[in-house]
């Protein structure tokens, strides 16, 4: 089984049957001058625009916020923080260009976490590239592997945590058990369970 396939099965069927166009890509990869990964393209194609595991947002062309769109000011915006790192010497956090210089990271998404996802296009081949999150744009962490790892890997750590994940341990010793319980139960801490919310 793909890690596509892991992934679709965990997050189950998309809320809405999407219709898909063939040529809603068209404008983004004549921008980007090149294909964008098959796996990130297959997924977004079946469940759109929106938010998986209610942490990890991901954009779709054709969507209420669409991704050409969010590409073009994420790419502005982390260009500039980049040219200002640079003129103070600080290449360290920052050391990828963005698109549309060559090899320039390609935005996808987000978590909110604080955190920005690009795929890094140093392969002819786009189902070849890897991940770089800029961790709140205090540097950055590869993942070596496709679209569909990295959000696999993603729900599988929000849904392996411990069950009171998400509180300060200071609190603990404030909180009853049966407190502790009722959060656990209404998924205000622990573990995440596997979702796609549309937007």
């Amino acid at each position: 089984m793909s890690s596509l396939d892991e992934l679709q099965a965990l997050l189950g069927a998309p809320p809405a049957r999407r219709q898909s166009n063939p040529t809603d890509w068209d404008e983004v990869e004549r921008h980007m001058g090149s294909a964008l990964p098959s796996d990130f393209k297959g997924f977004l194609d079946v469940y759109g625009s929106g938010v998986i595991s209610g942490e990890l947002v991901v954009f779709h062309p054709s969507g209420s916020s669409p991704l050409l769109e969010r590409m073009r000011k994420t790419h502005q915006r982390f260009t500039g923080r980049r040219d200002r790192a640079l003129s103070r010497g600080d290449s360290e956090h920052m050391p990828y260009p963005f698109h549309p210089a060559s090899g320039g990271l390609i935005s996808w998404g987000y978590d909110y976490g604080g955190d920005e996802h690009f795929f890094l296009p140093r392969d002819p081949d786009p189902d070849r590239w890897k991940i770089v999150t800029m961790v709140h744009e205090e540097g950055c962490e590869t993942f070596d592997g496709p679209f569909s790892d990295f959000a696999l890997a993603f729900v599988r750590r929000l849904l392996e945590v411990d069950r009171y994940h998400g509180i300060e341990p200071e609190a603990l010793e404030f909180l009853e058990p049966q407190d502790l319980e009722e959060l656990v139960a209404n998924g205000e801490i622990g573990p995440v369970q596997p979702t796609f919310e549309p937007f």
